[in-house]
């Protein structure tokens, strides 16, 4: 029986929301890839469940140490898993992908203002650019739903939350700005959890930040993100914030470089590397 999309089938009740979020999370790396490449937009998360997702800044090599030692310095925002030789379209992580056309949406920046969204960048890709892919906490949230911890954003077909925070990373050169935080409502009885489980995987962001108590990050309100989308708290939740790679597209805001690409906040790029390959035991 099929009902206002929703599908019951042997006594099992799935909304169609539900069967959508199962199918995404199917998807090969690959294939999704395949999918952004045609253009199809959507934040990533959830999508090919169980390969990490990584954030991507594009920068001119003359900026490219900046932007190494800014990582360096920031390693829990900040994880690098590769950089790219000038010029390059492809990285190690994904050796047949092609970082111009691969992502769902990226963001265009000029002298720290963005100029534009595409899903494509073939046509402002040049032999000086340098691309550095970082971790994304999208990579442990598989890991949390095996360990029993609901993902909202995931239950709720949402992008993340993510904020702008009081903390100043530590500066690199040219290169300085706050700590941007993704923000996931965990069960009050889950937290610990949470915690365990993502601090084992610290090149994507690892353990929380921070738990609780968003006025203390100069959060003001939880329903009014700086990137992403608003996520319900359930009775019970306690906001729970991870350190999150939009950080250096504050950078870039605070620090006007003349020319950057990024992948659109939400919208990662998938690897063919298993997120267990950055689990430790």
């Amino acid at each position: 029986m099929t009902t206002a999309g929703t599908t019951t089938t042997a006594g099992t009740t799935t909304t169609g929301t539900a069967a959508r979020t199962e199918e995404a999370a199917s998807l090969s790396p690959a294939l999704a890839r395949q999918r952004y490449r045609e253009g199809h937009v959507e934040p990533t998360s959830g999508r090919a469940a169980g390969f990490t997702q990584a954030n991507l800044v594009v920068l001119p090599k003359d900026w490219a140490f900046d932007m190494l030692l800014f990582a360096q310095r920031n390693p829990q925002p900040v994880p690098l898993l590769d950089v790219t030789d000038p010029g390059a379209t492809s990285t190690a992580l994904a050796p047949d992908a092609d970082l111009r056309t691969d992502l769902p949406r990226y963001r265009v920046w000029e002298g720290g203002e963005l100029v534009d969204e595409p899903a494509d960048v073939t046509a402002l890709w040049r032999d000086d650019l340098v691309a550095f892919l970082i971790g994304c906490s999208f990579s442990f949230e598989r890991a949390l739903i095996d360990a029993g911890v609901p993902v909202r954003n995931i239950e709720q077909g949402r992008n993340v939350s993510m904020y702008s925070t009081n903390v100043q990373c530590r500066s690199a050169g040219r290169l300085s700005g706050p700590l941007v935080v993704s923000m996931r409502p965990i069960p009050a009885s889950q937290v610990v959890t949470a915690v365990q489980v993502t601090a084992r995987m610290p090149q994507v962001h690892g353990a929380p930040v921070h738990v609780g108590s968003p006025e203390s990050l100069g959060v003001p309100d939880l329903r009014s993100p700086d990137f992403g989308e608003p996520v319900e708290m359930h009775e019970g939740d306690v906001p729970v914030f991870w350190a999150c790679g939009v950080t250096p597209q504050a950078a870039l805001m605070a620090s006007r470089p003349p020319f950057a690409i990024t992948h659109a906040p939400g919208h990662m790029f998938i690897t063919d590397v298993p997120d267990a390959a950055y689990r430790q035991p």
